[in-house]
């Protein structure tokens, strides 16, 4: 089994465990590659991923959108009984379309939001913006004439209260 080791780091890097935490918990959890995925950058702010879900009615999916987390997760009405279909006396000769229920999650940086999601011809697409609130943006600063520096003493202060 492949375990990554970040100690080192961590003696060395304040603040950034979540990162870490994250790398080790999707090296744990990588096995399952069901439902298969694509996630594309269209431009420097919008994201867009694709769940191949076939199958799956709208009905059958849950989209839920945390603090730095997305979960999607698929369920067929009926799941678990032996008939899984609508017609009981069908019998499967071959099951090639997987029937069974998934559960996908996605770490989202911050300040990432889903804008809108849709389901066309078994493909699940979820769209998703960065919004950086206007108080984190980098902001240019003008270059002025040199001003005197002034210092205002406490008495001053309050006289002019």
């Amino acid at each position: 089994m492949n375990r990554l080791d970040f100690t080192p780091y961590r003696r060395s890097m304040v603040g950034f465990d979540r990162i870490f935490d994250m790398i080790e918990n999707q090296a744990r959890s990588s096995s399952d590659n069901f439902p298969p995925f694509n996630i594309e950058k269209h431009g420097q702010d919008a994201y867009r991923i694709t769940l191949a879900v076939a199958g799956f009615k709208s009905t059958d999916l849950e989209i839920t959108a945390q603090q730095n987390l997305l979960v999607v997760q698929g369920r067929k009405p009926g799941q678990g009984s032996a008939e899984g279909g609508s017609d009981a006396a069908a019998t499967m000769l071959h099951i090639g379309i997987a029937q069974r229920g998934f559960e996908r999650r996605f770490e989202l940086a911050d300040y990432v939001r889903v804008a809108n999601a849709g389901l066309e011809d078994g493909l699940l697409t979820i769209d998703l913006v960065r919004e950086v609130p206007e108080a984190m943006l980098p902001k240019k600063i003008a270059i002025g004439p040199r001003a005197p520096l002034s210092v205002v003493s406490e008495g001053e202060d309050s006289q002019a209260a």
